[in-house]
């Protein structure tokens, strides 16, 4: 018990030890200490077997053998964790999965940005209205989106919550994955009240006939489809808050391995990515598979010293770099990367984030997406692992399931002037469900192509 004391404490003491970008101030730091006691004893999210799985199934996408599909809120808030809400974010991720799987015969590794993503980085400390001035909402995790000094006062006990919350959607997806709702028998299910309003859906009606007919046949031959009942899911968050991180990191006592105990996969941001920061070190102590985000002014140099201290021995699967460049940048600055990345021996999977680089204001004031604009990000990462004769490892997307109006364009060609009809979002603009298939069926055809 001493060991598993000190082992903590040491990962406790990084946030003070090295130079920590974008946490909170929280102003009552024996309140703070009362949650993180808490946090320590409570038991893991996730377990270290469940994170090694993923840590094989991440070692495939680095191999060329799996694509990855990793996606949901921007922001994650309380009061969407209802079982409604994570359904249809379960439903939407599934439905993609079909997509790829049926156009490119290669397994699809499913994550959610779920289960922990309350918290946001931002780019300034304060936010101003007139001639108030007060703290920057910082996700649920920290403080509240009303914009009174109340409300954004970081509250540790938020912390908590976010556990709690967290705990409650890891057990919906379990139920939901386990119980027959993400079967392959469901294809048609998951479409309901949805096909007659679109025309993705129109296209994934019949690919959901197609299936259909091929699971009968299995049937009818006698062929065990038991494990077609049920899906592998797994969940992730940036990796942003130590102070709650490090109180869910266990130590296996026989291995003195440790893992975060918050979620399967952790990211760092482009933000907090520096490679003597905090978020650094406290990544390279742990063993979960880990990604780090990457912008347009990342340099070849950058990606070395990362691998350098978060896959010192080149595993594959330990790491992941999404790049998150923008459309009109991805085809300039990704080739350098990856080059030099191979050449240097790293093994990492590589993962496309067409959102974060494309976000634009719309004339009402909305933050907002352009479909067109995430798909071409998307086309150019394809298009620069096809010519370098490397595999390009999948996505990395906000999107709900929900018929939200924040991002402009897609199929069903949302225009600026509907944005205010549903924009739900407590930060950034997300795709919705229409749009997120009309992306899964146009990546579907790039790795076709390919």
């Amino acid at each position: 018990m001493e060991v598993l004391e000190r082992r903590t404490a040491e990962f406790a003491d990084v946030r003070r030890t090295f130079p920590a970008a974008q946490q909170p101030d929280w102003p009552d730091p024996a309140a703070l200490r009362d949650v993180t006691d808490g946090l320590a004893a409570a038991a893991p999210l996730v377990t270290a077997g469940q994170c090694a799985e993923l840590r094989g199934r991440m070692a495939a996408v680095a191999r060329g053998e799996a694509i990855l599909l990793q996606g949901g809120d921007c922001a994650e808030t309380f009061a969407q964790v209802t079982p409604d809400s994570v359904r249809r974010k379960l439903k939407t991720l599934l439905q993609m999965a079909v997509v790829l799987t049926h156009a490119t015969a290669l397994p699809v590794v499913k994550v959610g940005r779920m289960a922990g993503q309350y918290a946001k980085p931002r780019s300034s400390p304060v936010e101003r209205q007139g001639a108030l001035v007060l703290p920057s909402y910082r996700g649920d995790a920290v403080n509240g989106l009303e914009f009174t000094a109340a409300a954004r006062t970081p509250d540790p006990v938020r912390l908590r919550t976010m556990y709690e919350a967290s705990a409650s959607t890891l057990e919906l997806v379990r139920t939901l994955t386990t119980g027959g709702f993400a079967g392959l028998s469901q294809v048609h299910s998951w479409n309901r009240g949805f096909v007659a309003r679109s025309r993705a859906g129109e296209r994934y009606e019949a690919l959901a006939d197609e299936i259909g007919r091929s699971l009968a046949f299995m049937h009818a031959c006698g062929i065990d489809t038991g494990e077609l009942g049920t899906a592998e899911f797994f969940v992730s968050h940036e990796g942003l808050l130590l102070d709650y991180e490090a109180a869910l990191v266990r130590t296996d006592p026989e291995t003195g391995r440790s893992w975060a105990g918050s979620g399967h996969l952790l990211w760092i941001g482009e933000r907090t990515r520096q490679a003597d920061g905090a978020h650094v070190e406290f990544f390279s102590r742990i063993d979960n598979p880990i990604a780090v985000k990457l912008g347009p002014s990342t340099r070849a140099d950058d990606v070395l010293r990362l691998i350098d201290r978060l896959d010192p021995h080149r595993e594959p699967g330990r790491l992941t770099f999404v790049v998150r460049a923008g459309a009109e940048r991805v085809r300039d600055v990704l080739p350098v990367l990856v080059e030099k990345t191979a050449a240097e021996g790293g093994r990492v999977c590589w993962v496309s984030d067409p959102m974060h680089g494309n976000t634009t204001t719309a004339p009402s004031g909305h933050k907002t997406r352009r479909f067109e604009t995430v798909l071409d990000e998307v086309r150019g990462f394809v298009e620069v692992h096809r010519a370098l004769g490397t595999h390009p490892g999948g996505i990395h997307v906000e999107l709900t399931g929900d018929d939200v109006t924040e991002c402009v364009g897609g199929g069903d060609e949302l225009l600026a002037e509907d944005l205010p009809a549903r924009y739900e979002t407590a930060c950034d603009p997300r795709l919705n469900h229409t749009q997120s298939l009309d992306l899964a069926f146009l990546l579907a055809e790039m790795y076709r192509d390919q």
